[in-house]
């Protein structure tokens, strides 16, 4: 992964890094030696980057990944409850590289990315209901989303954590990598894959398929029409006919 450009970020522990690559913003939760939880300085940090992809146009894809050995531990008290929900709401393609342990809102921050790769080493679990409590960042929907609703209430009601195999044979992770050592490689491939991508295309292919699960057959298959229709108005639509004509890789321009 041929990340350049790192962006200085604050010196306090523990801190968000953020390394920027040709169309990719790569944000790295770096822990102190106090443990992996998310604080509302960092939880800050991310609401704003988001804001920031979104107005970006040069800026296509977002990857987030954590430091050592944890992926996310879970949220210090006072994290603004909108964090999670506005990193959902990035149209652009989001990646999480779980290089750890992604648990309780930890995990919840790791489901609302669109699609999540992961060590080896990596477990996930959602634990709150043994100290009284429910997932409250977006588990209880999205994990039997992802998951199915058997698997997903195995994990919420027992709080058993799950391992990086498990999690990838649910659909939980969509890449695995073959040892903990190459996942900054197995990241990367996806990075670039999503990249060569018409990003308009891939933008609204994210939204079909996004706002079309709360919808009915008809409705998703109206929306997924109307969509291509609007798709086949861009420059990025004709320049991927000519490329296919010409067999040649095709020129995106996001426009």
């Amino acid at each position: 992964m041929n990340v350049c450009s790192a962006m200085p970020r604050s010196r306090r522990e523990p801190k968000l890094e953020l390394k920027r690559r040709a169309g990719c913003v790569i944000a790295t939760m770096r822990w102190s030696a106090r443990g992996a939880r998310l604080n509302p300085t960092m939880a800050s940090e991310l609401m704003e980057l988001a804001q920031e992809l979104e107005d970006d146009d040069s800026t296509r894809l977002f990857a987030l990944s954590g430091s050592g050995a944890e992926f996310c531990a879970g949220f210090e008290p006072d994290v603004d409850p909108r964090l999670v929900e506005t990193l959902a709401a990035v149209s652009k393609p989001t990646l999480a590289v779980i290089n750890g342990a992604a648990i309780d809102e930890g995990l919840e921050l790791a489901l609302a990315l669109d699609i999540r790769v992961a060590s080896p080493a990596a477990r996930f679990a959602l634990t709150q209901v043994g100290r009284g409590l429910i997932p409250s960042f977006g588990g209880t929907q999205r994990l039997p989303r992802i998951v199915g609703q058997t698997a997903a209430l195995k994990m919420i009601l027992t709080g058993e954590a799950i391992g990086a195999r498990e999690a990838a044979r649910l659909g939980l992770v969509a890449r695995l990598a073959p040892r903990s050592g190459a996942l900054a490689a197995v990241a990367g491939e996806a990075i670039d894959a999503l990249l060569a991508r018409g990003p308009i295309a891939v933008k609204l292919a994210k939204e079909a398929v996004l706002k079309g699960a709360d919808m009915t057959l008809a409705q998703g298959i109206r929306l997924e029409e109307d969509l291509y229709a609007l798709l086949q108005t861009t420059a990025d639509r004709a320049e991927g006919v000519r490329a296919f004509l010409e067999k040649r890789k095709p020129l995106f321009k996001g426009e």
